[in-house]
């Protein structure tokens, strides 16, 4: 099963079905779409699909339901069906600047509504729009989080994130969540990423996800953190409390550091087993979010770009978790960015790192040699993935058992081969380059 996620961030709707073929061919399993849920459609910068206005219509400057409809059914059709994610915001509504700021979609949108009938119909989902959907007394009025309150899960939860409309877990919007998520899964939606998890309480969550007729969707929560604190705060709680799969920001914050001045390779032997990663079953796991780049607050967290090829064949060469590729079109604000994600979906050498994720799924992982700056594993008998970090080349001498031998391999990064026999094996790894060696047919 191809498990490898396309992060189609800001991509249109057709513009995905246009270039299905390429992504289906690079070895995707699943693609995830930015959210869906109705915001300004003459909004092109992407933080505009943040800030959702109502839940009954998908309608944004992406696309609407019937191109969505188009895009799922192209999915999912062929030998090689590919899963389609949505991204859900419901933590909050979207902050705009008028007299009733915390109605939704608010008068203006009733009445344009009512002007153009067709195209609203067109995308509802659910739902009388020529009611509105939620009021004031459908939001918790406790303030803006600040300072120490982001250590705070109840300040987390309960406050204002950013100046967005907080929405309660009162019983009607759970009702409208509900029925929301229900007509997403009967559109044929395979799964959902739920935005700001870490600010959504456990009752709100449970009401999403926890029944049974959607319980066999793929479900991930973006719990934000960056320090063990954040950690005991926010993820393990989300861990105990559901079943969802959550981006591995623990094995995020290790490949910083495993890959930083100072670090060492051997923090990524089994990260897991000391706490440094998620659970194989419950991870997402990433090299970039969307959020880094695009945010002050976080770009301190962006790898070297080559740092960052090391790292992704790190996490597409190891066993576990479901690998999250970002692709953007040059959104980010930084001259330094640019060109760094765009196309990067179908780049020679990730396309090549996911020829080998798709080869050996669910083989074990074994290590076979690890220092500071060279990290050597098998996959099963079939696979080698040599991570050299150095500024100098390495020779590494490692025992062949566990892997097909004699065998001829081939290098899928480079294009290089070699037969490998012999109880010992001498492997050669350039300076600060990823090797990933598949037995050929």
């Amino acid at each position: 099963m191809r498990t490898a996620t396309l992060h189609a961030f800001n991509w249109r709707y057709q513009e995905i079905i246009d270039n299905l073929e390429s992504i289906r061919s690079s070895g995707y399993g699943a693609i995830l779409i930015p959210p869906p849920l109705y915001s300004d459609p003459d909004g092109d910068a992407w933080w505009q699909r943040y800030q959702p206005k109502d839940y009954r219509v998908l309608l944004s400057h992406l696309g609407g339901k019937r191109e969505l409809e188009q895009l799922i059914a192209a999915c999912h059709a062929g030998p090689e069906p590919i899963r389609v994610y949505a991204d859900l915001v419901i933590n909050h509504m979207a902050n705009e600047a008028r007299h009733d700021r915390l109605t939704f979609p608010g008068d203006a949108e009733l009445e344009r509504y009512r002007r153009e009938p067709d195209r609203f119909e067109r995308n509802r989902i659910y739902g009388d729009l020529s009611v509105g959907l939620f009021s004031p007394w459908d939001f918790n009025q406790a303030g803006e989080i600040e300072g120490h309150e982001w250590s705070d899960r109840g300040a987390v939860q309960y406050q204002n994130l950013s100046g967005l409309p907080d929405l309660q877990d009162s019983a009607w919007v759970l009702q409208q969540q509900h029925a929301m998520v229900s007509a997403l899964v009967a559109m044929g939606f395979d799964g959902f990423r739920v935005d700001a998890i870490k600010h959504i309480t456990e009752r709100m969550v449970d009401n999403l996800a926890d029944r049974p007729e959607v319980r066999d969707k793929f479900w991930f929560g973006e719990v934000l953190t960056g320090s063990d604190h954040d950690e005991r705060i926010f993820l393990e709680p989300f861990l105990r409390e559901t079943w969802m799969s959550a981006y591995d920001f623990p094995l995020f914050t290790t490949l910083r550091e495993a890959f930083g001045f100072g670090g060492s390779l051997r923090a990524l032997v089994d990260p897991a087993a000391v706490g440094n990663a998620l659970s194989w079953h419950r991870a997402v796991t990433f090299v970039v979010t969307h959020d880094i780049p695009h945010n002050d607050g976080f770009r301190y967290l962006l790898l070297d770009p080559q740092d960052e090829h090391l790292a992704y064949a790190y996490v597409l060469g190891r066993d576990g978790g479901v690998p999250l590729i970002y692709s953007d079109h040059n959104e980010s604000a930084y001259a330094e960015d640019r060109d760094r994600w765009l196309e990067a979906y179908k780049r020679p050498d990730l396309v090549a790192m996911l020829r080998f994720h798709n080869a050996v799924h669910g083989a074990p992982m074994a290590v076979l040699h690890e220092s500071d700056t060279l990290l050597i594993f098998r996959r099963g008998d079939r696979g080698i993935v040599a991570i050299n970090k150095a500024a100098t080349e390495q020779w590494a001498t490692f025992s062949t058992w566990g892997l097909t031998n004699p065998g001829r391999y081939q290098e899928l990064i480079h294009g290089h081969a070699l037969t490998l026999s012999g109880d010992r094996f001498s492997l050669y790894v350039p300076p600060r380059t990823a090797q990933m060696w598949l037995l050929a047919p």
